[in-house]
């Protein structure tokens, strides 16, 4: 079932970060940790399902720390909630067989449904387009603001 879990929301708010205050060096877990108040447990787990889910990048080293593994408009919301789903391990009642037969072939098939159109409008929404919200609310990019145009 689609909800907003903790570890959800922890991994999308991650990802933005990443995009919207990356600068030249990868952006380290600490960073996060301290801009976006997440717990320090709950992000590593995330970030590392994302690792593995080819939505971020590790980078290994005294300066590492985590890109991310495609252009920003090319990662969507959706990408980040599926990875988020195969990781958390709660059952999902929809695919329990056992039920009454309304349940089964009226409640079940609505229900998927529905989840199957939020999904279709989170994999609209790109990272990109968050960035650009995060901007318009008038949030300063702390990788910006470290990047040097001086020729």
């Amino acid at each position: 079932m689609l909800r907003l879990s903790k570890k959800m929301l922890f991994a999308i708010e991650a990802v933005l970060d990443i995009a919207y205050h990356a600068g030249s060096e990868p952006v380290q877990s600490r960073e996060i940790t301290r801009r976006q108040d997440i717990p320090r447990r709950y992000l590593e787990q995330a970030l590392q399902q994302l690792v593995r889910e080819d939505i971020l990048i590790g980078v290994r080293g005294p300066r590492g720390g985590y890109r991310l593994a495609r252009e920003r408009r090319r990662i969507s919301i959706g990408d980040i909630v599926r990875a988020v789903r195969r990781m958390e391990t709660a059952d999902d009642p929809l695919q329990d067989t056992a039920g009454s037969e309304l349940g089964i072939k009226v409640v079940r098939p609505l229900w998927l449904e529905m989840q199957g159109e939020v999904m279709k409008q989170l994999d609209q929404v790109s990272i990109d387009d968050m960035c650009n919200r995060a901007h318009k609310s008038g949030i300063e990019s702390e990788g910006r603001k470290s990047l040097d145009f001086i020729i």
